[in-house]
């Protein structure tokens, strides 16, 4: 893992100081230390097992840190804290999405759930630039694989959050779906968002790399 001791805690973005978890009272991780400020990818490498996709659930506050603390926009970020919650996306190894339902209307489902009110000819665009056009009526249960993960990343398109955290967001897609995502994740950063992705594949996004030793 890089030695970040010497990171600044970020006023407008992400920081962790010793973060560490512990499952059944073995430890995971520990140390973990970084600062993610607008614009900027952090890509989270490292064998199975080694704690890639606890670090991402301590992060979206699913799980509690043992130790260590984590800022956001420079105040701590307390479990079930809404501003915080409310400013990122997390996109975990399940899609999270309802397989009752068309790809479309999870996408409608999930705007209406934040707040807001679905915008068709968005939801359209979105799942069309993943390569969803001819199936965005058709029940999630009958999908691939591949196409439930398109789903689940043209979600973020209609849900505008600073922070994305990703787990493995290239599996299952294909080299037009993998080069969607890359495009999506280049045009967040460059309009000032911020993510941490876990992956085993390179992304063909620069950023900073966190490698997890386990």
């Amino acid at each position: 893992m890089p030695d970040r001791s010497d990171d600044p805690v970020i006023e407008s973005g992400l920081t962790a100081r010793g973060l560490g978890f512990c499952r059944a009272g073995r430890p995971v991780f520990s140390g973990i230390d970084f600062a993610l400020g607008p614009g900027e990818l952090l890509q989270v490498t490292g064998a199975n097992g080694s704690g890639k996709t606890s670090l991402l659930r301590v992060l979206s506050g699913l799980l509690p840190p043992a130790e260590g603390e984590l800022r956001w926009c420079d105040r701590p970020v307390r479990a079930g804290e809404s501003g915080y919650l409310q400013s990122l996306a997390y996109v975990g190894h399940a899609d999270g999405i309802d397989p009752d339902l068309s790809a479309i209307e999870n996408l409608q489902f999930a705007i209406r759930i934040a707040g807001g009110a679905p915008m068709p000819a968005q939801i359209e665009g979105a799942l069309t630039a993943f390569g969803m056009a001819n199936a965005m009526h058709t029940p999630v249960r009958t999908l691939s694989q591949g196409q439930r993960r398109r789903v689940a990343l043209a979600r973020l398109a209609l849900l505008p959050r600073a922070l994305w955290l990703l787990d493995e967001p290239l599996t299952s897609l294909d080299e037009r779906a993998a080069d969607c995502f890359h495009a999506q994740l280049d045009a967040h950063l460059q309009a000032g968002g911020m993510a941490v992705v876990a992956t085993h594949q390179p992304l063909a996004v620069d950023g900073r790399a966190l490698h997890l030793a386990g």
